[in-house]
């Protein structure tokens, strides 16, 4: 057992500040892109160092911080990227179509696609959440410990979609000062976040009794139960009175399963786009910009709760991103509050190479107004 700790900043050679411009890592919260920056790689290349070359598959998104990059493509036209000149991913298309050479000494971040893909999502769904929380009036003295609670990188891999049932299996628990909530040496099988009081966390070895922290609201201890059958390291007493929310490891278990999202096959999309289906593209403005599904309205996920008003509950809205894990989110969540919605299905398809050509040609922007999409000005 360990108390939870907040995320320290990585030990990277790379501006913070300069990450938080990038796209699609701008939308995410601190405590996710710090969580995500864990595990970033930074590279320092040499000119003419190769990046990656044509027809790889790496599943990395790959960011130019600094110099000059040559992009050269299969008939060995070249290309020039400057440091900063573009806050995307390097010619991210998977796989590789063209190859990526340092031009001058460079400066990258390598990050794993599907990591980001995951921590970006669930980002954004606790932002989701934590709008609609605000409207709650009673639950105003809750949303502090609520977002802390979301922010916890114990539940980073649950599923995005489950979000909203995080809360329903925890339950509260009065405790007082001097109460043992768990006993060093014991098999534990729940754990606990502080919503009220404050706690010591205390180490016996031998005769000897060592403080090893004082923890308070927000904090999370003995989430090890949850993911392993080892004793308890350590004990923790409470320090004041308190209230505690519980969350026991079956429970736990229920939240990693993923629920069921209604979809719409990919090859009914001509079919549903000719018969004037309402298209919602959930990425942020700035990968909507670069090109999108026909007609279709941009809403990101991050601030879905915001923009849902302007849907209606009498039309059918089918939801896309680039992997799909967003867009499913989407769709759920607005499920939740009875829309019509569904996922579109192996929506990565759109952006192979040659279905961007067929497919997100459309750089026109689109509004939704009356709960269908129309040409914005």
């Amino acid at each position: 057992m360990h108390a939870q700790k907040s995320l320290p900043l990585p030990d990277v050679e790379f501006d913070l500040n300069l990450t938080h411009t990038l796209v699609p890592l701008k939308d995410m919260s601190e405590s996710h892109l710090l969580a995500l920056l864990e595990h970033a790689v930074p590279e320092t290349l040499c000119a003419g160092q190769l990046l990656f070359s044509a027809g790889n598959y790496d599943g990395q998104h790959l960011y130019l911080l600094h110099g000059d990059v040559s992009l050269v493509a299969e008939d060995g036209s070249r290309s020039l990227i400057k440091g900063r000149s573009s806050l995307f991913p390097i010619a991210h298309q998977q796989p590789r179509q063209v190859t990526a050479v340092a031009e001058t000494d460079c400066s990258l971040l390598r990050i794993n696609s599907e990591q980001l893909d995951k921590l970006l999502t669930w980002s954004q769904v606790a932002d989701y959440l934590q709008l609609n929380i605000s409207r709650e009036r009673d639950l105003d003295e809750d949303v502090d410990w609520m977002m802390t609670v979301l922010r916890s990188n114990l539940f980073f891999k649950v599923p995005p979609l489950n979000v909203e049932q995080i809360f329903s299996r925890l339950r509260s628990q009065v405790v007082y000062a001097g109460d043992v909530i768990i006993r060093q040496g014991e098999i534990g099988d729940q754990c606990y976040f502080i919503k009220e009081g404050e706690a010591d966390v205390m180490r016996h070895e031998g005769n000897k009794r060592e403080h090893l922290a004082t923890i308070g609201v927000g904090r999370c201890f003995g989430e090890d139960a949850l993911v392993n059958d080892a004793p308890r390291n350590a004990s923790v007493v409470m320090r004041t009175d308190g209230v505690l929310m519980c969350l026991a490891k079956q429970d736990f278990y229920r939240l990693l399963k993923e629920p069921l999202v209604a979809t719409l096959a990919f090859n009914e999309l001509e079919g549903a786009l000719a018969k004037g289906a309402v298209m919602v593209d959930v990425r942020s403005e700035d990968e909507y910009s670069e090109g999108h599904l026909q007609q279709a309205a941009n809403i990101p996920l991050h601030i879905l709760a915001i923009k849902s008003r302007l849907l209606n509950k009498e039309n059918i809205y089918v939801f896309y991103c680039d992997t799909g894990r967003r867009s499913r989110a989407a769709a759920h969540l607005l499920a939740q509050q009875g829309y019509k919605t569904l996922a579109l299905d192996a929506c990565d398809q759109l952006f192979t190479p040659n279905a961007r050509l067929h497919y997100l040609a459309d750089t026109q922007n689109y509004l939704l107004r009356d709960g269908l999409a129309v040409a914005g000005k």
